[in-house]
């Protein structure tokens, strides 16, 4: 299996809509192989939305990974100097997430584990889902596109006529987007059609 023996981060902000369309990516890594250390922002630890209740949340992402959820910034921080993880990816990343990344940050246990990432230059993978991509988040986007070892998954407008600005990662390219980033490349082509 190809993430045999590869420890993958995988990390949730809070685009709650976005949750059931990454539990089957993340159990596609378990199946080939990896160990899933899930890692979760506060709003999915104590919101319950039309989406699903944080119980049943956290209960999947369990079930899923065999693993604890790492849902503090104290449990966060050993990840830098255990350089446990190979490949940390951010899906869904929101724009809030985006924006405190791209300005240096760190106030949740995503972000956290972002930094202990690329403090230890390994790669980060940010799959966006931000209703503002192409508003006052294309700035913070750029910023992290030209970052060391940062790479995305694949992304376009969801919604083009009725949320012009709104851009949202191809979530199902994680796995795809996380093997090139190992190799140090950017999973093209970047921009998509998503619509």
């Amino acid at each position: 299996m190809k993430w045999q023996g590869k420890t993958v981060g995988y990390a949730l902000s809070g685009s709650h809509c976005t949750f059931a369309e990454v539990m089957p990516v993340i159990q596609r890594f378990v199946d080939e192989g990896a160990n899933v250390v899930p890692i979760v922002t506060q709003t999915l630890i104590t919101t319950d939305t039309r989406f699903g209740t944080a119980e049943e949340w956290q209960r999947q992402l369990k079930s899923i990974t065999g693993n604890e959820i790492i849902s503090t910034i104290v449990d966060a921080e050993p990840l830098g100097p255990s350089k446990l993880l190979d490949v940390l990816v951010i899906a869904p990343c929101t724009g809030n997430t985006t924006s405190k990344l791209a300005n240096a940050m760190t106030d949740s246990p995503v972000l956290m584990a972002a930094k202990a990432q690329m403090r230890n230059q390994r790669p980060l993978v940010l799959a966006i889902s931000t209703n503002d991509g192409l508003g006052l988040n294309a700035a913070n986007i750029a910023k992290l596109l030209v970052c060391k070892n940062v790479y995305f998954v694949p992304f376009g407008q969801d919604n083009p006529i009725q949320k012009p600005n709104s851009l949202v990662a191809k979530m199902e390219l994680v796995p795809e987007a996380c093997e090139a980033a190992l190799n140090g490349k950017q999973l093209q082509p970047l921009l998509i059609e998503r619509a």
